[in-house]
């Protein structure tokens, strides 16, 4: 399964297949069929490369600021932090606006709690455990230990609601919840926590990845970074497919 997992996300990388069709057509014996294929090639790299192109994507699939009441809990998920050894310290990635707009929607007074949803592949790295990890952090910034609650278990979004939601019912049973989330991933969050919550939560979209407006060189340059934005909208997408099935 780990081995079918990792062949499918190699190969839904747009600059795979650009590689395969100039590959085949360096093979190809058919001059006629070679110019095609290399054709074919160079359309799906500028295609794929475009950065007006899959920013509109984006736009057309990422979530919306709404208006928010005030909540209870605002529950972050995991995947935006990993422990560097080096500082031994806390390190954020590129979806580290999940809790940076969280810790500002406490002290706008929107969230009265920090929930973080986060555990760790690999269970025996203690110093994985994300939660863990961004509790400290939060202390360390002056939350207070009373706004904040730990999640430690989880290792994707089902199990991110899944055990959220057991302890959510267990502690806090009648708590308004509003869930925090990257943009792009904020559909598929949708999806799970619906199945657990129903319509009893709010959501919050994070770290928009389409851009509000493009300027003239998106269209015509082609950037790598657009390459790296598609796999990570296909990589979204398959997993939603598969999250279907099983919830």
């Amino acid at each position: 399964m780990i081995f079918l997992s990792k062949f499918v996300l190699f190969f839904i990388k747009p600059l795979v297949w650009v590689f395969v069709l100039f590959v085949i057509a360096f093979f190809s014996k058919q001059k006629e069929r070679q110019k095609k294929l290399i054709i074919s090639g160079l359309i799906v790299l500028f295609v794929f490369s475009n950065s007006a192109i899959v920013s509109k994507v984006f736009n057309w699939y990422e979530g919306k600021y709404v208006s928010y009441q005030q909540y209870d809990v605002g529950i972050v998920l995991g995947g935006f932090s990993h422990y560097n050894l080096k500082r031994k310290t806390i390190a954020f990635t590129h979806n580290g606006d999940r809790l940076f707009q969280a810790i500002n929607l406490y002290k706008t007074g929107v969230i009265k709690k920090i929930l973080i949803s986060g555990g760790s592949i690999e269970k025996i790295a203690i110093h994985k455990i994300e939660a863990n990890s961004v509790a400290r952090y939060l202390k360390q910034i002056g939350i207070p230990d009373s706004a904040i609650l730990v999640e430690d278990k989880s290792r994707n979004t089902i199990e991110n609601a899944a055990n959220t939601f057991k302890m959510m019912t267990k502690i806090m049973p009648k708590a308004k919840i509003l869930v925090i989330t990257s943009a792009f991933h904020l559909p598929r969050a949708k999806l799970i926590f619906s199945k657990y919550f129903g319509n009893q939560v709010a959501y919050y979209p994070t770290d928009f990845t389409g851009n509000d407006a493009n300027s003239f060189g998106d269209y015509i340059i082609p950037n790598a970074g657009a390459l790296g934005n598609w796999e990570l909208l296909f990589k979204e997408w398959l997993g939603l497919v598969v999250d279907r099935f099983r919830i």
